[in-house]
């Protein structure tokens, strides 16, 4: 058994190697409580208490001293593109159809497999860094995200994003990426990495490409990730093509369930929340890349809320947020939506972490979201020195309003150690290599570096 003193990054590289029984001992907890953690070697949670480090103290393969930290569940990012990390600050300060015709879609025709890898492994570090362990990614060239994913250790929905137009033979080389890349995930034999279908959106898949997604979904029991009622013209764009609102259309050709992810939400409608609570769909709120793209709108998530949808959270891509950190996004979601809808008590702050944590686990299919005896040990570890943690009159007010990225010291998920004291093995390789990658698309595409 380790001692505690042992447990540094320079002494330990194996630490970070594999999943190990461990305990946590001495740990705050956002009730102000102390506990000890021990999880096994399968990244399950067997005990959670006062005493669970005297219990099990002998079955532990690794110790962490836990004092002077604050443990809460890993965050769950429930709406990005992760590869678009590539991009970030790229394209900034634009109207959006300007934003996307000429500077980001241009851009992305000259994607490669690799570009996705690196621009995924990017990601992945940068959410790691700020406490993330889950996301629901939709993007292009999937199996090499996939690649990516698994090498970091987190967990990820993934899905190929879908855009017809209308386009048969397009609609059936779509389905066909995303039939390779279920088949691949399974390949993987890891119930880290998961797929999902993803029709882009109404207005770019049309009704009868929305059926067969639905009914894939269905077939496969693989989520839905789509977006929806994000601007206002796509709102009124359906009305006039269909006579109905972007969530009836969605809903008629049957992808409103509870396995539906839908990102956005903007413009929703309060008969649309009325709807997406009795189908038991999901929301995820983007709100840092909503307000920079100005929708002018933010979604409704009183109306969400008081209908029983499951409200989460998304940052969207580095693209548009420009960042990956779910800290932050948490602060500014609980800010937008007492600043737009004029209700200082609105999404309060223990709301806003559970958008972040157990409403996003619930989302993408898992169970988890909490620290407690079963779960699985997605355990982020917030350093209580940092200025932003003190002092701590209430840890859940700090977490969602004063904290962010680099208040996290240690990440874990599903058991394995993905960082510890804000050491991650390989990150300098990652960064290089992103770096590079990022050059190299700009280069393709006849741009100045």
């Amino acid at each position: 058994m380790a001692d505690p003193k042992d447990i540094t990054p320079s002494k330990n590289e194996d630490l970070f190697l594999k999943c190990r029984s461990t305990l946590i001992t001495g740990v705050l907890l956002p009730d102000k409580k102390r506990t000890d953690i021990w999880y096994d070697e399968t990244g399950t949670i067997r005990a959670a208490g006062p005493d669970a480090g005297k219990i099990h103290r002998n079955e532990a393969d690794i110790i962490l001293d836990g004092s002077g930290f604050l443990a809460m569940p890993g965050l769950v990012n429930t709406h990005t593109h992760a590869a678009m990390t590539l991009l970030r600050g790229y394209a900034d300060d634009m109207h959006l159809q300007q934003w996307l015709s000429e500077k980001i879609w241009p851009l992305e025709a000259h994607l490669t497999g690799e570009h996705v890898y690196w621009g995924t492994k990017l990601a992945c570090l940068e959410m790691i860094r700020s406490g993330t362990v889950a996301f629901n990614d939709m993007y292009f060239f999937m199996k090499d995200a996939a690649r990516a994913v698994d090498e970091s250790g987190i967990r990820a929905v993934l899905s190929h994003g879908i855009i017809t137009f209308g386009d048969e033979a397009k609609m059936e080389a779509e389905l066909k990426a995303t039939e390779d890349l279920v088949n691949h995930v399974k390949s993987l034999n890891t119930s880290r990495i998961s797929s999902a279908i993803a029709p882009h959106a109404p207005y770019t898949v049309p009704p009868q490409h929305l059926e067969i997604c639905a009914e894939y979904s269905k077939n496969e029991n693989i989520i839905i990730h789509t977006h929806l009622a994000e601007t206002k013209q796509e709102v009124d764009d359906c009305q006039k093509s269909y006579g109905m609102t972007p969530a009836a259309l969605l809903d008629k050709a049957g992808c409103l369930n509870e396995r539906t992810v839908a990102a956005h939400g903007c413009w929703l409608s309060e008969e649309d929340c009325r709807l997406l609570g009795e189908r038991g769909v999901s929301v995820a709120h983007n709100p840092v890349s909503n307000m920079k793209l100005a929708t002018g709108r933010a979604m409704p998530y009183h109306w969400l809320r008081d209908r029983g949808v499951n409200v989460c959270l998304g940052t969207d891509g580095c693209s548009s947020n420009n960042n990956l950190d779910m800290l932050e996004e948490m602060k500014t979601a609980a800010l937008c939506q007492k600043f737009f809808w004029n209700s200082d008590t609105l999404l309060p702050a223990a709301e806003a972490l559970s958008m972040g944590t157990s409403w996003g686990a619930k989302a993408l299919g898992y169970h988890g979201g909490s620290i407690q005896e079963g779960m699985p040990a997605d355990i982020v570890l917030l350093s209580l020195s940092h200025p932003a943690m003190i002092p701590l009159h209430n840890p859940v007010s700090n977490i969602a309003y004063s904290a962010e990225g680099s208040v996290v010291d240690t990440v874990i998920c599903q058991g394995k150690i993905l960082m510890h004291n804000r050491y991650i093995p390989g990150e300098e390789r990652i960064v290089t290599g992103a770096s590079e990658s990022a050059d190299d698309l700009l280069s393709r595409a006849g741009v100045m570096a």
